[in-house]
């Protein structure tokens, strides 16, 4: 804290000499150079938007890619993730709940996320969920791919900034809305989607004084159904050699006295015919098969209300003072109706029944198989999720002289996020199951002996009790002031500089408590009905779609702990549980930085330059409390310096052609909840002998990447552009998975049937380095030739083609590394597009768009079977279509259908060349097609 007085007083006496301004830190960086470009033709509406990110990339320094709304409110998606997906290198993935979640750029996971140039988080986390800001909210998207001195340095995938509106960009009296109705065809519901947005100017004896109020409420009432063929397991063949002491079609378990076979390999156990396992001190062969089947069936609902406020005053020409006001809310409800059954037994049918089974050819994996007397259970998981985040901001800029600028920023965030969740199993006898692990199309088919059962009450159990919750909360105060001062000829055209000091606070909080089964029928549980689950997976595969189970959502929750008190006597009532503090984290950021812009001729042309450098100083303080220990309180403190230099060239060619270079260093700071040791444990839910955790690594450090980007871009008519970017980040530090084998004892498991004292234990390391490089292409084409009724018809696409690689640590089960390996990274697709059709003439505003990306490498599961570890995710697509009739100059109609084509989320087993979507598929996820009927309105 020592640097602190000593950086502001001699980075503002430096701002304050140039009289310098410039947008606050984290702000889209400005123009090198004023252009003497021709100015773009007006147009509106889906042109307009095309058009004014085209524009955005034209006359910024950096490399950036936007979305431009159309008008007040005309952001054409849902929220700001579904807007991104048709940028060009951005991917998207997780689908599930009809709408999209994650994002990369470049395949790189973490953008900065900042609202307004200031960076946001989400409670006690380091980044936003950029889904819980409404589209209808935001004016424009900058997805930053390079990054100058003056912009924040985290995020080595870049940064997106969403931008609001503000009172003093309407000429007067604003009144905007809009009204829509989505129907989600899985969940069969109708949901809401609204915004409202009022502002207004006055011209006073003091200046220029605007007001903006901007409100927005979505609901989504959805559904998840989720079919997967469980994890490999090894099991004796029907011959098992005499002194293996197997019976045949016996599951192999990996512990007890002895080691039979090492679960967790890369590559899993070897799947040629033939391959042993040393049993006993004898070379015994065994097949490869499932150890479960699993049906998820989720009913969710969620809802996200959000207001952004803005007063500003200009009291004159050279000074506006802004103070700013933004919230968003979450509220989620899931309840989740899950259908398990093992598959792992290998008695109780005859022989020559039991022996029924097929194998995929050329392999010792098997198909399918009959199974006797398999145990199975049922569980209704309910889950709630709050989110209130709130942003109060304050800004002030200045014009100092001619050629000055100031900007001073001040920001406070506040946001708490608070969980619980509450599940009760039930238990069946056992039931004979017929299974095809792969009917077709990565989709399991399974019947049972006695279906009946499955939809009869007092054929169930009621069993395990699950009752835990989390709440975190995280605030952050922040001060930035820049300044610059420009030139109009010579070598130096500008100089610009500023500090920011930001101060962050996090803290997390558990409560976890549990029992064993109660031994009652659910029919005679007394507590809520039962929920009967009906209709599941659409008719697309041959399974059962209907299962009984308890549903927490119709109980009285203290009554049904009072009753589990039978089994658990020291369960807690709702009003004495509290939450234990597990984690609290001070992080202080101090950043200066100081740039200059250049500008000479060569060959008659412009070539600018741009070089600066960032100084960052991190200290952080951070407490844990061992939950194993009684909470007891250790407190780490560390700090780290960097110097990250940035540089860009832009040479204008000709008027229309030019060619962009960028270097830059950033780093990615670990999250949070990474650095938090505590373990998170899980029990033995497969018997495979241990139990599953996960926790943080206190000794975790930044990640750092060298970046370079060389672009060129031909604007080759008014409305029209072809570019081309080439790019590589080499990455030193980054934090990948490390699995350990511990034994725990006493854990604060509840004592049932899963608990156990060992468990697998992964934990983050900075582990490995990586080099990601790659190739993105633009076209936005507005054609001035086509005949009038085909006038207004446009095309905008963009592919990425991607190659990464990063060295991954071998570990053995005491978590030494034995060596390394090599993998792509996780989330980059190798190759992605987009494409979209656009049309604007008259009173019509439509776009079909269709959204690709190749299969790639999703995460690694956890080191508990016999297959590959790698989990891919299959080729994604997405095929939408968007439509405005408007009816006048103020009101219009709107049409949206999303996901047109009812395309599917599948995941399958894969590592290095082993592993496919055929053998080793695992799950199927249907994605939610969505139609949504609305009419926008605007006066002024």
């Amino acid at each position: 804290m020592a640097r602190l007085p000593i950086a502001l007083c001699s980075v503002s006496m430096f701002a304050l000499m140039l009289g310098a301004t410039a947008h606050a830190q984290t702000s889209p960086a400005p123009q090198m150079a004023a252009e003497d470009d021709t100015a773009d033709i007006v147009v509106t509406g889906v042109r307009a938007s095309i058009v004014g990110a085209l524009n955005v990339r034209k006359n910024s320094t950096q490399i950036v890619d936007s979305i431009v709304s159309e008008d007040v409110g005309k952001l054409p998606d849902n929220n700001v993730v579904e807007a991104l997906q048709r940028v060009t290198g951005i991917q998207v993935t997780d689908r599930a709940g009809g709408e999209t979640a994650g994002i990369t750029i470049r395949g790189l996971t973490d953008p900065l996320t900042t609202l307004n140039g200031r960076n946001i988080f989400t409670a006690a986390g380091t980044s936003f969920a950029l889904q819980d800001i409404s589209a209808n909210l935001v004016s424009r998207i900058d997805v930053y791919k390079t990054r100058s001195a003056d912009q924040l340095e985290t995020g080595l995938a870049g940064q997106i900034d969403v931008q609001t509106r503000r009172p003093l960009d309407f000429d007067g009296f604003t009144i905007s809305g809009l009204a829509r109705g989505v129907y989600s065809e899985l969940a069969d519901k109708y949901n809401p989607n609204v915004a409202l947005l009022v502002s207004d100017r006055w011209e006073t004896g003091i200046g220029d004084i605007g007001l903006l109020v901007n409100a927005s409420y979505t609901r989504a009432q959805y559904r998840n159904q989720n079919l997967q063929a469980g994890a490999m397991v090894p099991f004796a063949t029907e011959t098992p050699p005499a002194g293996s002491g197997l019976t045949p079609l016996q599951r192999i378990f990996p512990g007890g006295s002895n080691e039979n076979w090492t679960p967790g390999l890369d590559a899993g156990l070897p799947t040629a015919p033939g391959s042993t396992l040393n049993i006993n001190g004898v070379a015994t062969p065994y097949y490869l098969s499932r150890d479960a089947v699993i049906a998820s069936d989720l009913y969710g609902k969620r809802e996200r209300p959000s207001i952004n406020a803005a007063l500003q005053w200009a009291p004159n020409d050279s000074s506006v003072y802004t103070a700013e006001v933004f919230y968003t809310g979450f509220r989620g409800e899931t309840f989740n109706s899950l259908h398990f059954s093992f598959a792992d037994w290998w008695g109780n049918l005859p022989a020559d029944v039991a022996n029924s089974f097929e194998l995929y050819e050329g392999t010792n994996i098997i198909k399918s198989r009959r199974v006797g007397a398999v145990a199975g259970f049922n569980s209704g998981d309910m889950a709630t999720n709050r989110t209130d985040s709130y942003v109060y901001a304050l800004n002030a800029k200045w014009d100092v002289g001619a050629n000055g600028k100031i900007v001073a920023d001040l920001a406070y965030q506040d946001s708490k996020n608070e969980t619980s969740f509450f599940a009760i199993r039930t238990d069946r006898g056992p039931l004979d199951l017929d299974i095809d692990f792969n009917a077709g199309g990565g989709l399991p088919a399974y019947s049972f002996g006695n279906q009946d059962v499955l939809t009869d009450a007092s054929k169930w159990t009621v069993g395990n009790l699950f009752d835990s919750g989390t709440k975190n909360t995280g605030s952050a105060l922040t001060m930035m002031l820049d300044g610059e001062y420009k030139w109009d000829d010579g070598f130096l055209r500008r100089i610009k500089a500023g500090w920011r000091y930001d101060s962050r606070k996090a803290d997390s909080y558990v409560r976890d408590q549990g029992a064993g089964g109660l031994g009652v029928t659910l029919d005679a549980f007394g507590e809520g009905s039962p929920f009967t689950n009906s209709g599941f997976f659409d008719g697309r595969a041959d399974i059962p779609t209907s299962w009984v189970l308890a549903d927490p959502r119709s109980m009285n929750k203290d009554a049904v702990r009072q009753l589990y008190r039978a089994v658990a006597p020291g369960l807690l009532l709702s009003d004495q549980m509290t939450f234990g503090h597990v984690f609290g984290i001070n992080e202080t950021n101090l950043a200066a930085y100081i740039l200059a812009d250049g500008e000479i001729e060569i060959f008659g042309r412009p070539l600018q330059l741009q070089g600066g450098v960032r100084f960052v100083a991190i200290d952080t303080e951070y407490d844990y409390f061992d939950r194993g220990n009684g909470f007891a309180r250790t407190t780490v403190s560390t700090g780290s310096e960097k110097f990250l230099p940035s540089f860009t060239a832009r040479y204008n060619i000709t008027d229309n052609l030019r060619i962009r270079f960028n270097y830059g260093e950033t780093l990615r700071r670990p999250a949070f909840g990474d650095l938090n040791p505590n373990l998170a444990l899980t029990g033995d839910l497969s018997r495979v002998g241990f139990g599953t955790g996960s926790s943080g690594n206190p000794n975790l450090r930044a990640t750092q990447s060298k970046n370079m980007d060389l672009a060129i871009e031909w604007y080759f008519g008014r409305n029209s552009a072809i570019y081309a970017t080439a790019f590589q980040r080499k990455i030193d530090g980054l934090v990948v998975p490390l699995t350990v084998r511990e034994f725990i004892p006493n854990n604060y498991l509840p004592r049932n049937e899963t608990y156990t004292e060992f468990f697998n234990i992964t934990r983050p390391a900075n582990a490995s380095n990586g080099t990601l490089k790659g190739l993105e292409l633009g076209l936005t084409y507005f054609p001035s030739y086509l005949p009038s009724v085909l006038d207004g018809l446009g095309f905008t696409g963009s592919a990425t083609i991607l190659d990464s690689e990063q060295t991954i640590p071998v570990v053995d089960n005491a978590g030494q590394i034995t060596g390394t390996a090599k993998s792509a990274f996780f989330g980059v697709s190798k190759l992605s597009y987009n494409a979209t059709l656009a049309y604007d003439k008259g009173p019509v505003g439509a776009r079909l768009s269709y959204i690709w990306r190749k299969g790639f490498l999703n995460n690694n599961e956890a080191r508990a079977f016999a297959n590959p570890i790698g989990m891919w995710r299959a080729p994604e697509k997405s095929l939408d279509f968007q439509l405005t009739l408007n009816l006048n100059e103020d009101i219009g109609i709107t049409f949206d259908a999303v996901n047109i084509t009812k395309a599917k989320q599948q995941n399958y087993y894969k590592f290095g060349d082993v592993g496919n979507p055929t053998e080793f598929n695992s799950s199927t996820l249907l994605i939610d097609r969505t139609f949504a009927l609305g009419v926008r309105f605007k006066f002024d």
